[in-house]
């Protein structure tokens, strides 16, 4: 990671880090790097989740990207991956998603894809970060600037190439979707209903500050008291942007990203279309996922926890289907990045083919008591050097002796470090996350 680059782009406060003139600077740093790969005037599609700051950071970067050379092509509320999807239909360049996912309406985030849909690389943002270093960032010159135009209908033909690629017929099927107020409150409804469902939309009144507050993939609570309550056949939960996907039975109970790929992953393989019969996850999966996999003879490859890290993987073995716990998850034969409406769609398509309700699908896979804890820290780079962590983590690790598993590390975009904690029961899951967790308060805090 970067200075300003982290796991997902670059994301801050806005009003802090990602001021006006902080994103003119990275849009035009963007442009020139561009210019570099892609030739004279690369073209970026932008698009954005419905946070106050959104059109903020949206003009700006315009500014930054026209005055370097570049091109804008303004989407506005889309989902990431329908931005993503834009890129590629529209042979852009290059693609700019203003968000910070999951994060309160305070953050922000600038996030980049490369003409292939999937993220900037590493060497791409580098040269972009080195440039935002320097203490002069040329322009293009009155002769060369770029220009700016608005894309119309850009949900419409997200929502019309999913469903042309998942064709489903799912009348008599219904579903209460949470929204989170943030950029799939048009998508993911008229994406369903295309599929024939009828649908109870939840949190999709967007005010600016409402986007992913109670509600969304991070918080189910709601979600789950209402299909239970209100005789639903399922709930679904997006994240702020779109790239996630939860999923709640008729009796309220959550059907996280770890079950979703477990389902996706088999229907895949009983069809012959399970690439390599492998699938791509973190370190954050829960074990009995693993597990799973073993039984259902499907290899399991383990990355570090981000989805580009997760795409980087399949790309380089020729997989299909990867993703994180979190609802992160990727169809290469349906998108090219993180897709919560792709996910909904094709495990509704797996349940319409195999007659399944979702908590008999669910039940491929047994969760392992797991439990994780965030810990606000002064630095999360302070993590490496503190030894006291570390030996807590040793002993909590050979006490369960394979039983379960402990991880710990720092976040990629928040000054967090997350203690992860799996065990066979309860209480000793609970035991040694809270004496770990305890060690870091006291170290780090």
């Amino acid at each position: 990671m970067g200075v300003y680059f982290g796991t997902d782009g670059i994301r801050g406060v806005a009003g802090g880090l990602l001021t006006a003139e902080f994103a003119v600077r990275v849009g035009r740093a963007a442009a020139l790097v561009l210019t570099r790969h892609r030739g004279a005037h690369p073209i970026f599609v932008i698009g954005r989740d419905t946070r106050l700051s959104g059109p903020m950071l949206e003009a700006a970067l315009v500014a930054g990207i026209t005055s370097g050379g570049g091109r804008a092509q303004i989407a506005g509320v889309v989902p990431t991956p329908g931005l993503a999807a834009l890129v590629l239909q529209d042979g852009a360049d290059a693609g700019i998603v203003i968000s910070a996912s999951h994060n309160p309406y305070a953050d922000n985030g600038i996030k980049f894809f490369s003409h292939e849909g999937v993220k900037l690389s590493d060497e791409e943002e580098a040269e972009i970060e080195e440039l935002l270093g320097a203490d002069e960032l040329p322009g293009a010159g009155a002769d060369g600037f770029g220009s700016a135009e608005h894309l119309e209908g850009a949900v419409q033909r997200y929502v019309d190439d999913l469903v042309a690629r998942i064709p489903l017929d799912l009348r008599g099927l219904c579903i209460a979707v949470d929204c989170a107020n943030g950029a799939t409150c048009v998508a993911a409804p008229r994406g369903l209903r295309a599929a024939g469902v009828e649908v109870a939309v939840l949190c999709a009144e967007p005010d600016g500050v409402n986007i992913n507050a109670g509600c969304g993939s991070t918080h189910m609570q709601q979600l789950q008291e209402v299909v239970r309550a209100d005789g639903f056949d399922l709930g679904m939960a997006f994240d702020g942007d779109g790239d996630r996907m939860l999923a709640v039975d008729r009796h309220g109970n959550l059907v996280d990203g770890d079950f979703i790929i477990a389902i996706l992953a088999r229907h895949l393989k009983s069809r012959g279309q399970l690439a390599h019969d492998t699938v791509v996850t973190t370190v954050m999966t829960n074990l009995g996922f693993r597990l799973a996999m073993e039984r259902e003879g499907i290899d399991v490859i383990v990355t570090d926890v981000g989805d580009r890290y997760v795409v980087q993987e399949m790309l380089r073995g020729g997989f299909v289907l990867g993703g994180e716990q979190s609802g992160h998850i990727i169809n290469r034969r349906v998108s090219t990045t993180g897709d919560g409406l792709a996910s909904a769609l094709l495990l509704l398509q797996v349940l319409s083919e195999s007659g399944a309700t979702l908590e008999e699908a669910a039940a491929i896979m047994r969760r392992l008591p797991q439990r994780l804890v965030n810990i606000r820290v002064r630095s999360r780079e302070e993590l490496a050097a503190a030894s006291a962590v570390w030996q807590v983590v040793g002993e909590e690790s050979d006490r369960l002796a394979g039983s379960g598993r402990v991880l710990v590390r720092p976040s990629g975009t928040e000054p967090l470090v997350r203690v992860m904690v799996e065990a066979p029961t309860e209480q000793e899951c609970d035991a040694a996350c809270e004496r770990i967790a305890e060690v870091v308060r006291r170290q780090l805090g």
